[in-house]
């Protein structure tokens, strides 16, 4: 408004103009009438009273309504106004609706206000469905009626498309899929078209397309009619899908642990699923896929080894062929020996040569083999030779002569199963042969004891000759020699050995050497030795119980102590004796001397005749005179120890004796002890 005072006189004008125009036309438009509210889609159900709505705006002139392009008039307890018209209220009650008189297009009309405004109403068609019930739906497949319950059968991997029809229905059924819980009305297509013979009702058709797979085979299959006529809203059909696919086959009993021969039972069973049934079949595919059997269980009542292979099970339809599946039964049995080579009992075998021998045995799992060799004593010692089927022995000796047996093994369940073949007899000829393993190297014993060398010696023939020897000496066997004695051969418990024993008597230090024994047959010879070991007795005790480090320790420690106490006694007796020496210098008379000298002298000769005779009479008896290889000096003697051997030597000449010389003012009590000593002492090898 504030604009205003700027425009022109000629401007006031023109906006006058146009505000005075619009509302003119304003009250013209407000002078027609208009639809407030025209009829719609309306459905009824049969014998019922329906109201058609149809309200006017600003209404002025007459309301009337006709079908099907036709006026319809109104009447009592038929068609009837259902409001005031005064007040632009057009609505009609139609009573007892049938859908031969009501079903159809309905208009409503209203009259020009005046001729002259051209304002007359005519509402769109508004369709009035006088509703009927439809037919039960049905299902179709393949152009044929399928009955509710039944099949609808397709080939797994095809598609079937299946069409529902709800006939004689006002207004047509809407149609919904179900396949299984799941809504499948998406996938569908429906059309609908009135009956040939009566245009006022309708044919819905739907049809779906269901790609078939196993999964879906008996599942159900319904199509729902949605009409609300019926008194649940709804009525449906409903089928099962057939689903046609080939067979599949499994397996069950399969064993899970060993299967034993005539002690466990087999019953294996093969199911079949497929659509249709499919006929079971067993192949034993070893056999170039023989046909066992035509049932579904497979049975042993025990099983055999005969019965071991593999085994398929197969099932057949029209549709076609399940997949092989196989079961492999592995049967066990306990070895049995079937042949031994060579088939002689006894074997003869030169010492030295070599010998062989084959077992042939079967079982199941494959035998482990051994080759026993059965040893003649009385603890049934048992040696174990070889572990393969073939036992080949080189260099034969007694040792290998006996009894052999073929062992076979196997495991079956967790339990050891074997068997031993009958005995071959093994027979060594040849030269002797001493064991060596069967004798001891060396035999100890204390002196004075008595010592018994043994050996063991084989011979086939049996020794001629038997002999100990040692050094220059030999003893047959049977024989003496002094503390020697040898046995005749015992009998051992292995055929054709023998022992052979020397008994030493009261075995001395010079028993101990080496003793051979020498064994001849027509064959040839054998020879072999053992050491005898004779040992005092402080090298009995030495070697009866080592000493222990603490016992050197301690020994030594009280040596040291031994010593040191004696080194501290010889000062003290060395210092004494200077002593005493001191106080007795000078205390000798020459007179004294030379009497001592007189009775050395005489002494002395005495020695020699002594001497001289006992050298005589040992030369005599083989023994030898000690001789006397030193002269006397001062204060000295030559002593002769019991040690030594007397020699030829002839006794030291009194002449050649360097005479004392003693010093005056020495002790005569000394000279006297010194004298003594040098008489008595026996003389002493230089």
């Amino acid at each position: 408004m504030a604009a205003l005072p700027k425009l022109s006189s000629m401007g006031y004008l023109v906006v006058s103009v146009v505000l005075l125009l619009l509302q003119d036309v304003r009250r013209a438009h407000a002078a027609l009438q208009t639809f407030e509210q025209p009829p719609s889609y309306t459905e009824v159900n049969p014998d019922s009273d329906v109201k058609l709505v149809c309200k006017i705006y600003n209404k002025r002139g007459n309301c009337s309504w006709q079908k099907d392009n036709k006026p319809v008039g109104m009447y009592p307890k038929k068609y009837e106004w259902a409001g005031s018209q005064e007040q632009g209220d057009c609505s009609i009650w139609i009573r007892n609706a049938t859908l031969n008189f009501d079903d159809g297009l309905w208009e409503c009309q209203v009259t020009a206000s005046e001729f002259t405004t051209g304002d007359a109403l005519t509402s769109p068609p508004a369709k009035l469905v006088v509703r009927v019930a439809p037919q039960t739906p049905r299902i179709e497949f393949n152009g044929s009626h399928v009955l509710p319950g039944r099949n609808v059968s397709v080939r797994v991997g095809s598609s079937a498309v299946v069409k529902c029809i709800s006939r004689f229905g006002n207004p047509p059924a809407n149609i919904r899929w179900l396949l299984g819980s799941e809504d499948i009305t998406s996938q569908a297509n429906q059309t609908n078209a009135t009956e040939e013979d009566n245009h006022r009702l309708y044919v819905a058709t739907s049809y779906v397309r269901i790609a078939s797979v196993r999964d879906l085979h008996r599942q159900p299959l319904r199509c729902v009619a949605m009409h609300e006529s019926h008194s649940t809203k709804s009525q449906d059909a409903e089928v099962k899908l057939d689903v046609h696919y080939p067979p599949e086959v499994s397996l069950s009993g399969t064993p899970t642990s060993d299967l034993e021969e005539n002690v466990d039972r087999v019953l294996l069973a093969c199911k079949a699923d497929a659509n249709p049934p499919a006929a079971v079949f067993w192949e034993a595919t070893d056999r170039g896929n023989e046909l066992v059997s035509s049932q579904e269980t497979l049975q042993f009542l025990p099983v055999t080894r005969k019965n071991a292979g593999r085994y398929t099970c197969r099932a057949k339809n029209e549709v076609g062929f399940s997949p092989p599946v196989t079961v492999y039964l592995d049967v066990k049995y306990a070895p049995r020996v079937v042949a031994i080579e060579p088939r002689v009992r006894t074997t003869t075998v030169k010492l030295g040569s070599s010998v062989s021998f084959n077992c042939t045995a079967e079982g199941n799992p494959e035998p482990s083999y051994q080759w026993l060799q059965k040893m003649p004593t009385t603890q049934d010692t048992v040696i174990i030779r070889g572990s393969q089927a073939e036992l080949v022995m080189h260099n034969v000796t007694y040792e290998h002569q006996g009894e052999y047996v073929c062992k076979v093994t196997n495991l079956i369940g967790g339990t050891e199963r074997s068997e031993q073949s009958e005995s071959l007899s093994v027979q060594v000829k040849g030269a002797p042969q001493v064991l060596r393993n069967a004798v001891a190297r060396e035999v100890s014993v204390l002196r004075g004891q008595d010592a018994h060398l043994k050996m063991v010696v084989c011979a086939d023939p049996k020794p001629s000759k038997v002999q100990w020897h040692w050094g220059s000496l030999a003893v047959d066997s049977g024989a003496n020699s002094g503390r020697f004695q040898a046995e005749e051969l015992l009998q051992e418990e292995r055929e054709d050995c023998y022992e052979a024993r020397l008994h030493v008597r009261s075995a001395d230090l010079v028993d101990a050497r080496t003793y051979h024994l020498t064994v001849e047959n027509d064959r040839g010879a054998d020879s072999h030795m053992v050491l005898l070991a004779v040992r005092g007795e402080h090298e009995a005790r030495a070697s009866a119980k080592p000493v222990s480090m603490t016992t050197l320790l301690s020994v030594a420690s009280g040596c040291l102590l031994l010593l040191l106490l004696l080194v501290l006694l010889s000062v003290y007796a060395v210092r004494r004796e200077k002593c005493c020496f001191a106080i007795g210098r000078g205390d000798f008379r020459p007179a004294d001397l030379e009497r001592l000298d007189r009775a050395k002298a005489k002494r002395l000769d005495n020695l020699d005749y002594d001497i001289s005779e006992k050298s005589d009479v040992d030369s005599t008896s083989g023994k030898k005179t000690p001789r006397i290889d030193g002269s006397l000096g001062n204060n000295a003697v030559v002593g002769i120890g019991p040690d030594h051997h007397y020699g030829h030597q002839s006794p030291i000449p009194v002449h050649h004796r360097i005479p004392q010389h003693i010093t005056a003012g020495g002790s005569p009590e000394a000279m006297k002890v010194r004298l003594a000593a040098m008489v008595l002492q026996a003389p002493t090898r230089v």
